[in-house]
């Protein structure tokens, strides 16, 4: 692992984060914004994103630089954090049991259920009419 950037995708129920990590000083833009400015005020989404950076020691060794689209921000963060652990598992192949561990490796499942007809949403009834 030369000066090049490593890049790995994240996912989490629509969202998808195309992360890359460069040698730098541990800055972390999404869609060209730092982020804080692109998640705004909310300290456990961002401790969500820099988890794996944390677990494995790099907080200061990498830039990371993400794509994120599809989903809300937090969807987009649990994306993130998804890329960020597969990005360094091909940095160094020893954090992939700490990761592990953790469950970071393990793409999330859960998605939105679809609508049945007969019903208002997935599981919600229509009003009950006695008369």
């Amino acid at each position: 692992m030369a000066d090049k950037e490593i890049m790995a995708t994240g996912r989490r129920k629509t969202s998808i984060a195309v992360v890359k990590l460069v040698k730098g000083k541990g800055r972390i833009f999404v869609n060209g914004k730092t982020l804080k400015n692109y998640i705004g005020n909310r300290p456990a989404i961002e401790m969500l994103v820099y988890r794996p950076l944390v677990l494995t020691d790099n907080q200061e060794k990498y830039d990371v630089k993400v794509k994120a689209v599809g989903g809300g921000i937090v969807a987009q963060c649990g994306a993130i954090r998804h890329g960020i652990s597969r990005a360094l598992v091909k940095a160094n192949e020893e954090y992939r049991n700490v990761l592990r561990l953790e469950g970071l490796l393990t793409r999330d499942p859960r998605v939105k259920e679809r609508k049945k007809y007969g019903r208002k949403r997935a599981r919600k009834r229509f009003q009950f009419s006695k008369r």
